[in-house]
């Protein structure tokens, strides 16, 4: 099983970048996915989810500006980001959570906080979004 993270790189605020999560060994539209950022000392956030009936969700933060999707003859996820701004910096993300529905998937990705909560966590991609 593995999950690898493509994508990130560094641009300028208002820019736009689409990151990839690769899997091999599990099929994703079977799973409640989320995408996940963390920056230095601060706690892992949830920020898209998109559940095995495609019912998406999305933090706040990223509403109207993140697109999350997959494609499943590939079985990888991705992370449309446009008009990024600096404080989306950060290593982002993917992993599985439970077969979970509609909202319900929802809920879990953006308020879960354990990483055991999740599995098949992927290596990472950097964003870092210059003003």
């Amino acid at each position: 099983v593995q999950t690898v993270e493509s994508g990130g790189g560094s641009v300028q605020a208002g820019r736009s970048l689409r990151l990839s999560c690769a899997a091999s060994g599990y099929t994703y539209s079977s799973y409640c996915m989320g995408w996940f950022r963390q920056t230095p000392g601060k706690e892992r956030e949830g920020v898209a989810a998109i559940a095995p009936d495609g019912r998406t969700t999305y933090a706040d933060s990223v509403e109207g500006r993140f697109t999350i999707s997959q494609d499943n003859a590939k079985n990888t996820l991705y992370l449309q980001m446009n008009s990024l701004k600096p404080e989306d910096t950060a290593m982002y993300y993917c992993a599985a959570g439970p077969g979970l529905l509609g909202p319900a998937c929802g809920y879990y990705v953006l308020h879960r906080r354990r990483s055991d909560d999740f599995a098949y966590w992927g290596q990472g991609t950097q964003v870092t979004v210059s003003s």
